[in-house]
């Protein structure tokens, strides 16, 4: 796999450092956690299968857990010996906190100047807002995302989904592959400042048209992504169900309202976005909440014409194109994970489902390191790890 031989130590918790050491580890890298006394702490959180929590299978799949305690010498000891052996390390501490630590870049680079360093943190490592605790949902709220997230009543919605902690996480991971490739060519590591907020704002790219070219905030309802295109919109069927129009170009409203036998809609199709597609958007409204949903999709598979139903999520993953991706994958117990979305027609992913007990791999990571048998059970003990 890509990243056979690869080493990973992780000491980040809940979405985006696990979820993108979960995606080395599918292709190929040796993932280390490790957890905090307790344990990560989605193992408890949410809905469990067969005893283990959903989230944490979705997270942690094919690692190795261990526990040491940081704040003794002993354990700090054995984590430089273990950094001596790795080529990434992950942390998501609030900034500050490695230094007091003593796990900070600076101190793991002098012991092995080949280290990928990696943390991700809400704010980033400096600014104003740097200290400053937050999780995906203040994030998306002081980013403008949540602004722009407008329900029907025009206030703004609970988003349904994690995006700064899902951008975070892609963004970490493409920067420590990246910098794993200079590694590589020239034995030096580097040290990577991932901010969910700045992995945010990057996402912007096809919207910032109304701050950058006017000055001002976008009005959603009036805006292409969000309501403001007739052809890309949301629409209710006589049946309370939903389908969209998800295709803005010309071709397709053409497609469209020729079959409606409404061509002459067709010149308002060309209009910016906002009131003056109204009339399209009010005969499309009308139109599909003649006939139950199940028409329109007979309807429209006929057209040339993007659109898509609004599926529910427990149908949506298991539709047959997801099964046939392999997006939907089960173990030998039954449990289901979700699959891998990188898919290299060479050396595919190997996903392994196999999930640690807390610390259930620590004896063994500090045997691989040189330490005795006396030695780890003086550390047991002395509560270095438990």
């Amino acid at each position: 796999m890509k990243l056979d031989g690869i080493k990973v130590l992780d000491l980040s918790l809940f979405l985006p450092g696990p979820h993108f050491t979960m995606m080395m580890a599918d292709h190929g890298a040796e993932v280390i956690s490790l957890e905090p006394t307790g344990g990560e702490p989605v193992r408890q959180v949410g809905l469990t299968q067969n005893g283990q929590s959903v989230w944490f299978r979705n997270v942690f799949r094919g690692k190795k857990s261990i526990n040491l305690n940081l704040k003794t010498e002993e354990g700090k000891q054995a984590f430089y010996r273990l950094c001596e052996t790795v080529d990434v390390v992950v942390e998501a501490f609030r900034p500050g906190v490695v230094k007091r630590l003593g796990i900070d870049y600076d101190t793991i680079k002098k012991i092995n100047p080949r280290i990928v360093y990696c943390s991700i943190s809400a704010y980033g490592q400096t600014g104003p807002k740097a200290l400053s605790p937050a999780h995906d949902l203040s994030i998306q709220a002081d980013s403008g995302a949540l602004s722009i997230n407008e329900g029907q009543d025009g206030n703004p919605a609970q988003p349904a989904m994690p995006v700064a902690d899902m951008a975070g996480s892609l963004m970490a991971f493409s920067g420590v592959l990246m910098a794993i490739i200079r590694q590589q060519q020239t034995g030096e590591g580097d040290y990577l400042d991932i901010s969910m907020q700045d992995s945010l704002v990057a996402w912007y790219a096809n919207v910032m048209g109304p701050p950058f070219a006017e000055n001002r905030s976008p009005t959603p309802k009036q805006e292409r992504s969000w309501g403001g295109a007739a052809l890309y919109n949301i629409y209710k069927t006589l049946d309370e169900k939903y389908l969209t129009l998800g295709g803005s170009e010309i071709k397709f409203a053409y497609n469209l309202l020729m079959a409606f036998d409404r061509e002459d809609l067709f010149e308002l199709c060309k209009l910016p976005p906002g009131i003056a597609q109204d009339p399209v958007k009010i005969f499309l409204s009308e139109k599909f909440a003649e006939q139950p949903l199940a028409h329109w999709e007979t309807f429209l598979n006929n057209i040339d014409v993007c659109w898509a139903p609004v599926r529910e999520l427990n149908d949506a993953i298991r539709d047959e194109h997801l099964a046939h991706r392999d997006m939907l994958l089960t173990d030998n117990q039954g449990n289901y994970h979700l699959g891998v979305p990188i898919k290299y027609q060479n050396e595919p992913a190997q996903p392994n489902f196999s999930l640690p007990e807390f610390s259930q791999d620590t004896k063994n990571v500090l045997q691989s390191l040189g330490y005795s048998d006396d030695e780890i059970k003086v550390f047991q003990n002395n509560k270095v790890f438990l």
